[in-house]
């Protein structure tokens, strides 16, 4: 019995030394991991790159559309009535100023410049009789062989000769312009349109449409600027004169024709609160076409000492914008500005920033507050450019 109770105590008093042993190694493993001090390790501050405040004389560009219109436009209608005897053109083509387009039977009125001419001989004649009659009655009344009411009588057949030689000369005038009228010619020179009316058709004096003639050299684009742009405009042309600009067309890339701005309206719309513009551009080889639509690339005004920084840089706060610039001990601080035009893939700073600051332009999502340490890698701000340079 009491061998047996000697037995579980030792085997209780065994349990126990185990149990503070194991107890003892865990206390020191952390204690020594406590004395040696191992802290979880701080990242480094983020990498973002970073730009100084550019500091420029710019031109502000502004996008504008437009439409081309032909600047001589002419509806070809007859002056005379007759039958079409043939059209001399091909749709579509360009013709010259003077080219002969429609020619209408000219026989009924060259018919009537016949007679109007031999009517003008008749009276020619009748005129050469009275002038011999009156020059004898001159000496007659110089002699007393004739009274004085016979000469006045010679006189007056005289002046009537003379008068109807002029309604002849007048007549004729007339039956010879309407003969030349039978030629339809092209009053300016451009593109021709379809052949409303073709041969054998009457066609009647100053109604029938016979063709339509555009001018294509030069060409109009007509566009609208609202009314606080016009007056930067406006203000640009009376200091610079007429400005040019850049234009382009449906599938050209970017704007590659340049034209001038040769017009300005007199007055706004009170509707849409526009000033209409044009400009002149020229097309040596037609190929502007009126009614194109244009994409106008105008400048609309001019900045001297302008500062520029890359609209990506600037973020949005509600109503509010703010960029994150830059300490000396590489910090960031947030700092508000006013925004102006954007020039290519830059913003106009109008307040809140200095030349030369630098702010951050990209990494943006790393920063979250002023204050915070970045390891800044110095870009260019013109994205033209290559980076110039990181830091270690």
């Amino acid at each position: 019995m009491k061998a047996s109770i000697a037995h579980s105590l030792s085997r209780s008093f065994k349990r126990l030394s185990y149990t503070a042993m194991v107890l003892g190694l865990v206390s020191a493993t952390i204690t020594g991991c406590s004395a040696r001090g191992d802290d979880p390790v701080a990242p480094p501050p983020p990498k973002v790159e970073v730009a100084s405040v550019l500091e420029q004389d710019i031109t502000l560009w502004d996008d504008f559309t437009g439409r081309l219109v032909a600047p001589q436009t002419v509806e070809l209608r007859p002056r005379v009535n007759g039958y079409i005897d043939s059209v001399n053109f091909e749709e579509g083509a360009l013709v010259h100023k003077g080219d002969t387009l429609f020619v209408i039977d000219p026989r009924p009125y060259q018919a009537r410049a016949n007679a109007a001419e031999a009517e003008r001989q008749q009276r020619q004649s009748q005129l050469t009789l009275a002038r011999s009659e009156a020059e004898r009655a001159e000496q007659l009344l110089k002699n007393q062989a004739i009274s004085r009411e016979e000469f006045d009588q010679r006189q007056a057949r005289l002046q009537s000769a003379q008068a109807a030689l002029s309604a002849a000369d007048a007549a004729l005038e007339s039956a010879m312009l309407e003969l030349e009228y039978t030629q339809v010619k092209a009053p300016v020179s451009g593109r021709v349109g379809l052949a409303h009316i073709t041969e054998g058709n009457l066609a009647g004096a100053n109604e029938t449409l016979l063709t339509t003639i555009v001018s294509i050299d030069p060409m109009y684009v007509y566009f609208e600027s609202d009314e606080e742009t016009a007056r930067g405009v406006l203000q640009s042309i009376q200091n610079r004169g007429f400005q040019t600009v850049q234009i382009g067309l449906a599938g050209d890339p970017g704007h590659p024709h340049q034209g001038q701005i040769d017009f300005v309206d007199n007055h706004l719309n009170p509707q849409t609160g526009t000033l209409r513009l044009r400009a002149r551009l020229s097309n040596p080889d037609g190929q502007l076409k009126p009614g194109q639509f244009a994409r106008v690339l105008m400048p609309i005004q001019y900045l001297t000492d302008a500062l520029l920084v890359d609209q990506k840089a600037v973020l949005t706060d509600q109503d509010r914008r703010f960029v994150y610039v830059v300490t000396e001990d590489n910090r960031t601080d947030r700092r508000q500005v006013v925004t102006g035009r954007r020039s290519g893939g830059l913003l106009v700073i109008e307040e809140g920033l200095r030349a030369g600051e630098r702010i951050v332009i990209n990494g943006l999502q790393k920063v979250r507050a002023s204050g915070v340490e970045i390891t800044p890698q110095i870009v260019a701000m013109d994205r033209e450019s290559d980076a110039l340079a990181a830091t270690p």
